[in-house]
């Protein structure tokens, strides 16, 4: 029995070799001082300071974590009310049809996404930019924060608002006091999901962006296909850290969500 329990183990750190392997070795080339993935000749932050010195790349990043703020912060606004009507919906066929759409645009690819977004917006006359990409970026990013929150809102009691709503509180302070500090930790989980879709996202932005606006996903798929180059790797190990700070940041808020609840719990 002990040795088949070490086998999941084995499975596992070899599936992290798998995924990791390729992500470490660009970033090791990205401290080349020579120009190519062939031969590491010294350490050297040559092609991290090409990145910094780029001004297109750096408004191109600034377009990006922009973009995926905004849509991260509206998405869960309009994700929490999305969740809190499909979650209190009476007709429980109207609730298994809303939450089947809501999963179906989880699941649809990108690429009928953002063709759908590029016709409508093509139809209705959006000029194709920042608009048509935030657009974009919230939509695909509500049925994330929907997914993230229903789950904390059937955890929670039916006789937690009725007691508050026994002790006088109104339907404002019953979803300010009481649900929205028991589905907090959802409410976390799916901005910075939806925080992280967005950052990474290439074929849905590639379909809305036009000219005179890009993201960083759709500006290193132009750069690679001009030819790979190491600014490239030093680009990509940047945002590999910024995604790491992201994750570890939402952990450390997680974190601190749950201690005043299951200090209520008690």
């Amino acid at each position: 029995m002990e040795k088949l329990s070490k086998w999941p183990k084995i499975y596992l750190i070899l599936i992290f070799i798998i995924l990791y392997a390729p992500i470490f070795y660009l970033i090791y080339y990205s401290f080349n001082s020579g120009d190519s993935m062939s031969n590491f000749e010294s350490f050297s932050l040559t092609h991290y300071a090409a990145v910094f010195e780029d001004t297109r790349l750096i408004v191109i990043l600034l377009n990006t974590i922009i973009v995926a703020l905004l849509s991260a912060l509206i998405s869960t606004i309009i994700g929490v009310i999305g969740a809190l009507s499909i979650r209190y919906m009476r007709n429980k066929k109207m609730r298994t049809a809303f939450l089947s759409l809501n999963n179906i645009l989880i699941v649809s690819p990108d690429v009928i996404i953002g063709a759908s977004f590029l016709i409508l917006f093509t139809i209705i006359g959006v000029k194709l930019g920042f608009a048509s990409v935030l657009i974009s970026h919230i939509a695909f990013s509500i049925p994330i924060v929907v997914i993230m929150v229903l789950p904390k809102l059937q955890e929670m009691s039916s006789t937690l608002i009725d007691a508050a709503l026994d002790l006088g509180a109104t339907k404002r302070d019953v979803l300010t006091r009481v649900i929205i500090p028991f589905i907090k930790p959802g409410i976390f989980a799916g901005f910075f999901l939806a925080l992280t879709y967005s950052l990474d996202d290439f074929a849905v932005t590639f379909f809305v962006t036009g000219n005179g606006f890009s993201t960083l996903s759709v500006e290193i798929y132009s750069m690679a296909r001009a030819g790979i180059t190491l600014t490239i790797n030093a680009l990509s190990g940047l945002i590999f850290f910024i995604t790491i700070v992201l994750v570890l940041g939402y952990y450390v808020l997680n974190n601190r969500t749950k201690t005043p609840t299951s200090g209520v719990e008690k």
